[in-house]
């Protein structure tokens, strides 16, 4: 019993610390795409309307990277906090 009990709370806070780094990369892709919107489409190396396109999955993968790699120290916090909130929940 204990030993299921055990996996299940390592389970929980798998996902709690996923959900946390996806928070993360959420907001870096969105600092990194406010930070685009004034870089215009270079004709030279490509640009045009596939570049316009794909624009937001590149933002999306910067945001992801970024994190993987430390990130700017939210997953910590948030992960904290969810796991704060679930404990309040469950009593």
């Amino acid at each position: 019993m204990k030993a299921k009990l055990k996996t299940a709370l390592k389970r929980a806070r798998a996902k709690l610390h996923k959900a946390a780094n996806e928070f993360e990369a959420t907001f870096v892709s969105q600092m990194v795409s406010t930070m685009f919107e004034g870089v215009e489409v270079d004709e030279t190396f490509g640009g045009g309307h596939g570049e316009e396109m794909f624009r937001s999955m590149l933002v999306q993968e910067y945001g992801k990277t970024v994190t993987q790699r430390g990130g700017f120290g939210l997953a910590g916090p948030v992960y904290q906090e969810l796991l704060r909130a679930q404990e309040a929940a469950n009593g």
